[in-house]
């Protein structure tokens, strides 16, 4: 489509004779391009040079002004090297001339001209390298490199950075480049002379692109981003770049990383070394120090650049000046940085793309993000009309009268109307950002502290999360509230010793005080989490980053389901490749939605049967995802699983789906080999130690403490044979095991088994023969004999820990659940869990239907309080101990008015059940 079709506005000549001469070098144009010929050319005296200079190539240009941009491209890759320079600035011309004049008439929109100017830079920065590196090449300076080396500038690469990197390029901008060589496509003898030669390669590239000419020049170009350049070269190796950045980079660096991009030379090595370069850019959890950080920034440009004080319209810098696109940048920036190391998507360059995702995902107000967005651009184009007024690299609006009246005639406006309208906008930047940068001052603390203990309060600052003065700035912020709201808890000194146990547990560092002045609804959760329930309070000190969760996702949202949080995880662990890491990302996600489960149960979002079930949900889904990870690393030496391959089965709480806040898990591995004798890996095992170390090695994943603590303790001693026999079972031995040599009790354990993963058809198996002993082994003369045995050996293996110990004890959970067990097995039944035991035990005259009722309720209140216990401390349960507000948690979940009535409650209905379980010992079933 021509240009002339798509004009949608144009300027004004302030010097009409200036603009006659330009429309003079273009004559015969039809209107409205005379028009904008002569309002271009009246305005900017540099358009009005680039017109005469250019005229009749803007004139075929005008046919089609895509097309003469590409081919403009595609020419000067034949322009032959020593051509290059003269080629290039005339290549900057034309595109400069036509792209400004596409803006000023709306033919191309801001992401397009700005995408045209970056396009060119890449092109001007390959080509200029290539020569360059190609000329060391032909020198034999690059040991190793021939002329087919030149297509990736011999492993060396350009990253454009800021506006560059973005693709938002402005008419006169520098260009900010850092140049890197991959220094592992040399031997460690030639590593010197290959940098030196970079260096110079690296000089050149720049002499062509900046250096001013009678042709002009090209790009100004600032090397001046890379590792501390002071004292480093023009070009680094990748991995002493790399080793900077991880040992001292810094906030800023950060944030300008993630506009980082290869444009030139080798993109694939440049690929790599972003890769390598995310955890620094991105980190693992929400980061709130970078709003502090970059709030300082802000600070230091405007004391640097004098620019405080009240916003004036003449001589405001609209860049870097209050309300101008510095502002914007640093708001998206931030943001980016305190989300995006936990989602990809928000890893944007363009700021409008970086805003939108932003406000998606919910981290950005959309009202903020239009308003931003909409100024963003605006603020750009009043930003490219002042360069293009005289190729100059300005962001200041002109001082007098006269030149504004200038760039509003530039612009196709009075002067009045757009002075009101850029004020307007910038203070409606100015006012949106300082609020979300600016801390507040925080109040007098005093009125909140006298109700709490002083000498508790006194010691917080000899805490290592207190060691530093930024963290002890940020604290001063906070603290008045968090001492409000604990002054207001209904045990304010209770719940300020808990407090202070949170506080004496935090590393040293700033981030968790930087998260809750961000996002202060978190001290309420905590001051409810520290009043109720210590033992999660001790485990937040440790795991902070846990509190991610409720900022970043859906925490309040109802429960997904196992099949969504299974799906989570894979997606969490696709990008990981290392094994290490993969086992660390499985441990962050499960603390955060163990915490969830936690904190939901704590505030009543979910009673103890529904966390019961989540639990098992979450532990089935890390076992689930873990299993393919072991199975992957230790395929990788050994070779892959032999025969069919194993499954994991779920034995005890886990494989009834009934966990509680701290349960370990108990499980089996069986494995069906078939007629292989051994693996076919580097390092080939046979069947059986294979096996046993592929075992070895899951359980080690999940329980072994690593940089982000353990998934679950592990019990494997409901494998046949015990502790004796060997940590996986061949599928044929655990059939003949279970059928010939098993105890009854191994078989009361089969009752609640559950295969969690592996190989579908093996699983498939297990369970068939699972039911069919089910309903072969269940004789009610050995089953009860052995029930008896077993009640009496728990009863003198541990004494109960005291009324309020759920269970142990008669009538309490152990027993119930082996009655359950017992009902199952003698009914031949394949069902898990303890109502359906209880009905298999009426259902074979075993119980009758008042019996039930009475293990039920025993069953339910012991189950609510235990799951009560194990949240909120991981010692017994002491009602003298557990506070005002955990009373309150646990009256609330039993339903009871006060704790004298529940301890009645807990032992009159386990005395019941202790009585019923007491006379079903001593008869048999009637109908099996």
């Amino acid at each position: 489509m021509n240009f002339i079709d798509r004009i949608t506005r144009l300027p004004r000549a302030h010097d009409p004779v200036d603009g006659q001469e330009a429309l003079a070098a273009m004559p015969d144009l039809p209107e409205p391009l005379s028009d904008l010929i002569a309002g271009a050319g009246g305005s900017s005296p540099f358009l009005k040079s680039l017109i005469l200079r250019e005229g009749d190539w803007l004139r075929s240009a005008f046919d089609d002004p895509e097309a003469a941009i590409e081919r403009l491209f595609s020419e000067l890759h034949e322009v032959p090297a020593e051509a290059l320079g003269d080629a290039l600035r005339q290549g900057k011309r034309r595109v400069a001339l036509l792209t400004g004049l596409a803006d000023l008439a709306g033919v191309w929109p801001l992401e397009v001209v700005t995408g045209r100017l970056t396009d060119f830079a890449d092109l001007a920065c390959d080509l200029a390298l290539k020569a360059a590196v190609g000329a060391e090449i032909r020198r034999g300076k690059l040991a190793g490199m021939s002329e087919a080396d030149i297509a990736t500038a011999g492993g060396m690469v350009v990253l454009a950075m800021g506006k560059m990197g973005a693709h938002e390029l402005n008419y006169s901008s520098d260009i900010d480049l850092i140049c890197l060589f991959d220094e592992t496509r040399f031997a460690p003898d030639d590593y010197h002379e290959a940098r030196a030669s970079f260096v110079r390669a690296t000089r050149k590239m720049a002499a062509m692109l900046n250096d001013r000419t009678a042709e002009g020049y090209v790009f100004r170009t600032d090397l001046r981003l890379r590792p501390d350049p002071s004292v480093t070269p023009v070009c680094l190796a990748m991995a002493a770049a790399e080793s900077y950045y991880e040992s001292l980079g810094r906030t800023w660096e950060r944030a300008a990383y993630i506009k980082a991009r290869p444009c030139a030379g080798d993109i694939a090595a440049g690929d790599r070394f972003l890769a390598a370069l995310k955890p620094f850019v991105w980190r693992k959890h929400l980061d709130f120090t970078a709003i502090e950080d970059a709030h300082n920034m802000r600070l230091r440009i405007r004391e640097h650049k004098g620019l405080g004080g009240a916003l004036s319209l003449l001589g405001h810098n609209m860049k870097l000046g209050r309300g101008g696109i510095r502002e914007i940048e640093f708001f998206t920036q931030t943001r980016q940085l305190i989300a995006g190391g936990r989602d990809p998507d928000l890893r944007l360059r363009g700021t409008v793309e970086g805003l939108a995702a932003l406000a998606q995902k919910g981290w950005v107000p959309d009202e903020a993000k239009e308003v931003l967005t909409e100024n963003y651009r605006f603020h750009r184009e009043v930003e490219h009309r002042l360069q293009m007024l005289r190729d100059a690299q300005t962001h200041v609006l002109p001082n007098s009268e006269e030149e504004f009246e200038r760039l509003a005639a530039f612009m196709g406006r009075e002067s009045d109307d757009l002075g009101a309208e850029i004020l307007r906008r910038l203070n409606a930047v100015h006012d949106l950002i300082e609020g979300f940068f600016k801390p507040e001052e925080a109040p007098d603390a005093s009125d909140a502290a006298e109700a709490l203990d002083g000498e508790v309060i006194a010691r917080w600052p000899t805490y290592p999360a207190l060691r530093s003065d930024r963290a002890v700035e940020i604290f001063r912020r906070l603290k008045p509230d968090i001492l409000a709201r604990l002054a207001r808890t209904s045990n304010p000194n209770e719940a300020l010793l808990a407090f202070d146990g949170f506080m004496a547990g935090l590393p040293a560092g700033v981030q968790v005080f930087s998260l809750f002045e961000a996002n202060p609804q978190l001290i309420e959760l905590l001051v409810d989490i520290v009043g109720t329930a210590p033992a999660l309070a001790a485990h937040l000190s440790r795991n902070a980053g846990v509190f991610d969760a409720v900022i970043a996702g859906d925490f309040f949202a109802p429960w997904p389901g196992q099949a969504a949080l299974e799906a989570e995880l894979s997606a969490r662990l696709g990008p990981e490749v290392d094994y290490e890491h993969a086992l660390d990302a499985v441990r962050r996600w499960r603390k955060e939605w163990h915490f969830r489960i936690g904190v939901h149960h704590l505030r009543g979002l979910c009673d103890a049967e529904a966390a019961a079930a989540q639990y098992a949900d979450l532990a089935r889904a890390v076992i689930g995802g873990v299993w393919p990870l072991v199975i992957e690393q230790f395929s990788a030496k050994h070779g892959a699983p032999p025969g069919r391959g194993a499954v994991v089965l779920g034995m005890g709480s886990l494989g009834a789906s009934r966990l509680n806040a701290g349960s370990d898990l108990d499980l089996i591995v069986i494995y069906d080999a078939g007629d292989v004798e051994a693996s076919d890996g580097r390092r080939p095992l046979a069947a059986r130690p294979y096996y046993a170390r592929l075992t070895q090695a899951m359980i080690t994943a999940l329980s072994a403490p690593m940089a982000e603590g353990r998934l679950y303790e592990v019990d494997m001693r409901l494998r046949p044979s015990g502790n004796q026999g060997p940590v996986a079972t061949s599928w044929p031995s655990f059939q003949e095991y279970q059928k010939t040599d098993a105890w009854v009790w191994e078989h009361l354990a089969l009752t609640r088994a559950q295969v969690i993963t592996g190989e579908s058809g093996l699983a498939r198996d297990v369970e068939a023969f699972r039911q069919s002993l089910m309903r072969d082994k269940g004789a009610p003369g050995a089953v009860l004999a052995q029930l008896i045995e077993m009640r009496a050996r728990i009863a003198s293996a541990k004494a109960p820990a005291g009324p309020w110990d759920a269970k142990l004890g008669p009538g309490r959970l152990m027993e119930l659940e082996l009655i359950a067990q017992a009902g199952t097995l003698m009914a031949g039944q394949g069902a898990r869990d303890v109502a359906s035991g209880l009905d298999g035990g009426v259902a074979i005259g075993w119980l009758d239907d008042a019996d039930r009722d009475a293990l039920a309720r025993a069953y339910a209140i012991c189950w609510q309080v235990q799951m009560v216990a194990r949240l909120i401390s991981d010692k017994p349960l002491d009602p003298g101990l557990m506070g005002e507000s955990g009373a309150a948690f646990l009256l609330r979940e039993t339903g009871q008015q006060d704790l004298a009535r529940l301890e009645a409650c807990l032992e009159s209905a386990s005395k019941a059940a202790a009585g019923v379980i007491d006379a079903a010992l001593e008869r048999l079933p009637k109908k099996v």
